[in-house]
């Protein structure tokens, strides 16, 4: 079953996702396996993320192999603090 992330972080700006979305994609033009969407833009307050993963065990693959060690090291000019993260089973997902 497919799962989403949405992550929002709060005063976060379009500079700070280029940089880090550079560091945790494999390319501009390419998602990281298992991921089958990724939304991002201006919300209120900051800047907010949403991807689709084929399922739970994607997602936990992509956050611990990938996205936490890089971050963990640090992303110049990426976001400074850790998002506020929902997610959830998806029901339906058209594409």
């Amino acid at each position: 079953m497919a799962y989403a992330i949405v992550h929002h972080f709060p005063g976060g700006t379009k500079e700070q996702y280029e940089a880090s979305i550079a560091a945790v994609h494999p390319s501009r033009d390419s998602l990281p396996e298992g991921q089958l969407f990724h939304a991002a833009g201006a919300s209120a307050g900051g800047w907010t993320i949403v991807a689709v993963h084929e399922s739970k065990e994607s997602w936990d693959r992509f956050r611990e192999g990938i996205l936490m060690p890089r971050m963990q090291q640090g992303i110049e000019g990426g976001f400074t603090t850790p998002p506020q993260e929902t997610s959830f089973a998806v029901h339906h997902l058209r594409s």
